[in-house]
C-alpha cells in the first residue's frame, strides 16, 4: 500500500499515460449492475472486487455526477486493499431520470436517495459479509449518507464526508431564496423547472471552473460528459433546491442518532456548499457526545469543492487522511 500511496504525489505530470494505460486497464475490469429503486426506477452502480479483499468502500457521489467520473479514486482505493462500489443516484448518471428534460436535476423527495442507498447497502454490502465496511461520500452524497447513518448507525465501521452538502450556497439572501422556493412549490410548472440562474448542461472552460485547480482532472471529467450526452445533468429544479435545504436541516436535527466514526474533509476555497453548515454539524456532533475525528473539520487548505479531484498534493493529503482513518477503524 505504501508504494501505491507514493504514486499519488507525482501523477499529474504524466496523467495521460496513466489514464490511457493502468487506469483504463483497471476500468475494463468493472462490473456494471442495477437494481429497482423507489418508484421502480432503475438505479445503476459499478463494482470492483477481488477474492483477496475483505474490506469494502461504498462511494456515494455528488449531484450531477456519475460513477464514470470516479475510476481514478476507485483505482487508488482498490490498490489499497478495498473492494469498491459506486452508485449512480436517481436522476443522474446511468440511472433513470425523473423528468422529460433529462438535464434537470430533480428528485421527488430527498429521502428517495436514502432509500435507494439502503437498498444497495443491503444488496451489495451486507450480502458479501465483509470484515469491514466503509463509506466515502462527496457533496450531496454526504447529505444522503448522513441521513442513512441516522437510520442505521452500525451500517459502516467508519464514514468519510468529503465537502458534504449540509448547506447550499445560495445566490440570494436566505430569507428571499426561501420565499421564492415556497412560492415556486405551489406552481408545478415552475417547481419542476430550472432554478434561477441555471439551465441545461454546458461545458465551462477550466479557467472559470469552481471545482478544482487540477487542469488534467478537470479536462478528463469534462470529456466524460462531452462524449456521452446521456449522462449530462444541468441545473437543479426549484423543488430539488428546496429538498436539499430541508435535508440539511433534517441532518442537524438527527445528529444524536449518528454514532458512526466520522472524518469530515472541508475544502477551504469551497463556494458550492456552505462550510458553515459543516462547522455546525461538527459542533452538534460534539454536543451529542460523539464528535467527528479531531472534533472539527479536517481542512484541505487551498482546495476547491472537488477535493478528491484536486491537484496531486491536495488530493494526496486528503486521500492519505481517508485511508489512514479507515485503518484506525478496522474493528
Amino acid at each position: 500500500m505504501q508504494q501505491h500511496k507514493q504514486s499519488w504525489l507525482g501523477r499529474e505530470h504524466a496523467f495521460s499515460a496513466f489514464a490511457t494505460g493502468p487506469l483504463l486497464d483497471f476500468w475494463r475490469q468493472r462490473e456494471e449492475c442495477e437494481f429497482s429503486g423507489v418508484g421502480n426506477l432503475t438505479i445503476r452502480y459499478v463494482r470492483f472486487t477481488s477474492p483477496q479483499h475483505r474490506r469494502v468502500i461504498l462511494i456515494v457521489p455528488g449531484r450531477i455526477e456519475s460513477y464514470i467520473k470516479y475510476p481514478e479514486l476507485a483505482y487508488d482505493l482498490f490498490h489499497c486493499g478495498y473492494d469498491v462500489v459506486i452508485i449512480d443516484h436517481r436522476g443522474q448518471g446511468r440511472s433513470d431520470r425523473l423528468l422529460a428534460d433529462s438535464h434537470r436535476g430533480h428528485v421527488v423527495e430527498f429521502s428517495d436517495y436514502v432509500d435507494d442507498l439502503e437498498t444497495l447497502y443491503l444488496k451489495e454490502i451486507v450480502s458479501h459479509h465483509y470484515q469491514q465496511r466503509y463509506v466515502l461520500a462527496h457533496s450531496m452524497g454526504g447529505a444522503i449518507v448522513a441521513l442513512f447513518l441516522a437510520r442505521q448507525p452500525q451500517a459502516f465501521h467508519a464514514a468519510v464526508f468529503c465537502a458534504p452538502m449540509f448547506g447550499i450556497v445560495l445566490p440570494l439572501p436566505p430569507f428571499l431564496a426561501h420565499r421564492i422556493l415556497d412560492w415556486a412549490e405551489k406552481l408545478p410548472a415552475l417547481r419542476d423547472g430550472y432554478a434561477l440562474g441555471t439551465g441545461r448542461w454546458r461545458a465551462s472552460p477550466f479557467g472559470i471552473n469552481r471545482l478544482t485547480h487540477s487542469r488534467e482532472r478537470y479536462r478528463r471529467n469534462l470529456r466524460f460528459y462531452a462524449d456521452d450526452p446521456a449522462i449530462r445533468v444541468g441545473g437543479p429544479t426549484y423543488h430539488w433546491v428546496r429538498e436539499g435545504i430541508q435535508a440539511g436541516r433534517h441532518i442537524l436535527n438527527q445528529v444524536a442518532q449518528i454514532t458512526t466514526p466520522i472524518l469530515l474533509l472541508q475544502a477551504s476555497e469551497d463556494d458550492v456548499v456552505d462550510n458553515r453548515a459543516q462547522d455546525l454539524f461538527c459542533e452538534a456532533m460534539a454536543a451529542a457526545g460523539h464528535a467527528v475525528e479531531g472534533t472539527t473539520p479536517y481542512i484541505i487548505q487551498g482546495a476547491r469543492h472537488e477535493i478528491l479531484f484536486e491537484t496531486d498534493a491536495m488530493r494526496a493529503e486528503a486521500l492519505n487522511a481517508v485511508v489512514d482513518f479507515y485503518q484506525r477503524h478496522r474493528d
